[in-house]
């Protein structure tokens, strides 16, 4: 079992939702991602996206684009995704750290090493997690018995034209979350339609067992919190990478602070109050 599955169920006996941001490695600096990542949970982050940069970001609009291009000149590859998960780590052992990316990548560091080593290494780094954008379910046999061998967690997307037969095949292999893209198009993109957003959560809760997050087109605290209150986890992408883009280190990572927070904020509105839990050390008895 990965650190997804004890935060999500502490989130919801708590009543609250999961706040995932997503940045990209190596962006906007090329030592920043560690300090980075502290300053999200810090500011009140649940799980933590880590997006592995790659050349050809289909799925991904030009703000995360840049910022991959930016990572990738810098020579931030797999590897060093790596290096800087196990650099978090040394000081964090509980937030769920999920990696976001492409195929070629994983294919080319097994490649160059052996097959399965990806699986072994994220799992060694301390990795929870894995999206890979272009890895459907039907042609994810491998990747997905690598990943369980070493305790790690497949993570889908679905999306609005997903059809059934689609969703019930995430539903048997995903672990984790499922990520549910909120409009058509790339990342970045602004026509977030909630009433599609619910309708398509419906489709995905017929299924899927496991917690539902939403991203894709959120890019305020007050639609953060909307789709807060229809699914398990809310997605912030490229509002977040363009919050830091052109700033030095000390200032990006403030931007970051200010922004999480901000949505922490907004998304706890919903949280309902609770009876508070006895001290045994106040009791008269």
């Amino acid at each position: 079992m990965t650190r997804l599955d004890p935060t999500f169920r502490h989130l919801r006996r708590e009543g609250r939702k999961a706040l995932i941001p997503y940045v990209t490695a190596g962006y906007p600096g090329v030592d920043i991602t560690p300090a980075l990542m502290h300053v999200l949970v810090e500011a009140g982050a649940d799980v933590i996206e880590l997006g592995v940069p790659f050349s050809d970001p289909s799925a991904d609009g030009p703000t995360i684009q840049a910022a991959s291009e930016h990572a990738l000149r810098q020579g931030i590859g797999l590897p060093q995704v790596l290096d800087q998960v196990r650099r978090f780590r040394e000081s964090d052992t509980e937030t769920p750290v999920v990696l976001m990316g492409y195929a070629n990548p994983i294919e080319r560091y097994d490649l160059l090493r052996q097959p399965g080593a990806f699986a072994k290494d994220a799992a060694k780094a301390g990795v929870d997690g894995v999206l890979v954008v272009d890895y459907p379910p039907e042609v994810s046999a491998d990747l997905a018995a690598q990943l369980r061998q070493h305790g790690l967690d497949l993570i889908f997307l679905l999306a609005q034209t997903s059809t059934e037969q689609r969703i019930r095949q995430v539903a048997k292999r995903a672990g984790g979350y499922v990520y549910c893209v909120s409009i058509k198009g790339v990342t970045g993109a602004t026509t977030l339609d909630m009433a599609s957003v619910r309708d398509t959560l419906t489709r995905i809760r017929r299924h899927v067992r496991i917690p539902v997050g939403v991203g894709f087109g959120i890019r305020d605290a007050s639609t953060a919190r909307a789709v807060a209150q229809v699914a398990d986890a809310v997605v912030i992408g490229s509002w977040l990478i363009e919050s830091l883009a052109g700033k030095p280190a000390a200032e990006a990572l403030a931007a970051a602070s200010d922004l999480i927070r901000d949505v922490r904020r907004e998304l706890d509105k919903d949280v309902p109050e609770q009876d508070p839990i006895p001290n045994p050390k106040h009791s008269n008895t």
